[in-house]
């Protein structure tokens, strides 16, 4: 009489691939995720707006670093000129953060971790 029941060829019910090997790729890939997130906050990014008028860093945790404004571009008869330069640049770094997670983060395969990850 034959074997009923349970997982074919025991516990290769992962393809063929040993659980302990699964978890150990598990914990270097969250090890290797863990060093990419920390790489990625360590670096700031930059962006522009108004010709260079308006510039601004951010850190990959997406904290303000530098906000630059050039003299000539302050006119106190159009505060609302330069409100939108800044809210531009500040988003452009932003989307620039958003982008390098995407990069750099996206080479993990991870089912259900879809879109945005931050």
């Amino acid at each position: 009489m034959g074997k009923r029941g349970g997982f074919p060829g025991g516990m290769g019910g992962f393809g063929g691939m040993n659980l302990n090997n699964l978890m150990k790729e598990a914990k270097k890939m969250q090890a290797d995720m863990e060093k990419s997130q920390s790489e990625l906050a360590s670096k700031e990014f930059e962006a522009s707006a108004g010709g260079g008028a308006i510039n601004v860093k951010v850190s990959g945790e997406k904290l303000l670093k530098e906000i630059k404004i050039k003299p000539d571009v302050v006119d106190p008869e159009d505060v609302e000129m330069l409100e939108d330069l800044i809210l531009t640049c500040i988003n452009e770094a932003l989307r620039k953060v958003d982008s390098a997670q995407a990069d750099q983060l996206g080479k993990y395969n991870i089912p259900g971790l879809g879109g945005n990850l931050f």
